[in-house]
């Protein structure tokens, strides 16, 4: 995502505007943190520009804190599930092939 002005003010939109910034960059993922987690995806939950935000840290593959509701290891996660040839994403193509959903290597040779 290009860093423009229009294209970055998701961020001034964001429910976390009105939060404790230190509440979505727990010091770990156990323990006490698991509640600091919760609050912050609970404040994201009900957030107006989750998606923009999710979408902002995967496209910049951000290592530390909640964005878009989710955590480091699930963001990790949700970019190996959409790399090509990953198991998940095959299991994927092979469901809509049988469903009888196109998808785009559906029919083509190789």
């Amino acid at each position: 995502m290009t860093t423009t002005r229009g294209r970055a003010d998701w961020r001034k939109a964001g429910a976390c505007a009105r939060a404790d910034p230190d509440l979505f960059f727990p010091i770990s993922s156990t323990g006490r943190a698991l509640g600091q987690i919760a609050k912050a995806k609970a404040i994201c939950a009900a957030c107006p520009v989750r998606q923009p935000c999710l979408d902002f840290a995967l496209e910049h593959d951000l290592a530390h804190g909640i964005w878009g509701g989710t955590t480091p290891a699930e963001r990790q996660e949700r970019r190996r599930e959409r790399r090509p040839g990953s198991l998940r994403n095959s299991l994927g193509r092979l469901r809509a092939t049988a469903a009888g959903v196109s998808s785009p290597r559906a029919g083509s040779s190789g």
